[in-house]
């Protein structure tokens, strides 16, 4: 059965240009809590880098998809001012294109398959796909949040939750480790390994690194393709 492996970028907005109500809402809570202005501020700062976590207050500026058998894939991404324009780099194509039509795209390529496999696709990419989905009025092609106990499906698409699966849906719960420490840990080459994280790309699309970042989610694909195949080899049952 074929299988995609998909990953996402995302970035936020720039808390400052909120409008007011906007900015008390999300710094309520750190006013409550922070014990004086230097704390106060620390707090804040975190939870301006933060808002691309948020599809509320972020947007994606990457979608990665990877077939595991074929081993190719492409990679969505927004490159303002150059949409449609295209590449590709050892097997992987780019194509930039406004985040609506990322979603359009993906949930289109979404068809063709019945069997998922994302890291902390539950937590994370999913939920955030969706929501964007909705706000430029798309309508997802498949449901990537049901079933999530696999020995218990019986229905629709199989979703494969490497962080549910190594981290025994939660029964590794006091540190359930991120991509990289899964990797490191099998030996499987980190998506860090490169010099770039998830925490650079928000800085990388302001100095206008487009294609950069649509590289770095390769390296997100490819850990997430070996290490499903460590799992399906030794810890699935």
């Amino acid at each position: 059965m074929p299988k995609l492996i998909f990953d996402i970028e995302t970035i936020g907005e720039d808390f400052d240009r909120l409008d007011d109500t906007t900015q008390e809402i999300l710094t309520r809570w750190i006013k409550k809590e922070s014990d004086g202005e230097p704390e106060y501020q620390t707090a804040l700062e975190e939870l301006k880098n933060g808002m691309g976590f948020s599809p509320l207050t972020g947007e994606i500026v990457a979608i990665g998809v990877l077939d595991s058998e074929k081993d190719k894939g492409v990679v969505y991404y927004q490159h303002p001012g150059k949409e449609g324009e295209e590449s590709e780099e050892d097997g992987i194509k780019f194509k930039a294109m406004s985040e609506k039509e990322m979603l359009e795209k993906f949930w289109e390529g979404a068809k063709s398959y019945d069997e998922f496999v994302t890291f902390n696709g539950r937590g994370f990419d999913v939920t955030f796909i969706m929501v964007r989905s909705a706000v430029h009025g798309i309508r997802p092609s498949k449901d990537l949040l049901s079933n999530r106990y696999l020995s218990l499906q019986k229905f629709g698409s199989k979703h494969v939750d490497l962080l549910d699966q190594l981290s025994f849906y939660g029964a590794v719960y006091r540190n359930k480790g991120n991509l990289h420490m899964w990797t490191r840990a099998f030996g499987i080459t980190s998506p860090k390994a490169g010099g770039v994280t998830g925490d650079d790309v928000g800085r990388l699309f302001k100095e206008g690194e487009f294609l950069k970042i649509a590289q770095y989610n390769v390296g997100d694909l490819r850990a997430t393709r070996d290490l499903y195949r460590t799992w399906e080899e030794y810890l699935r049952f």
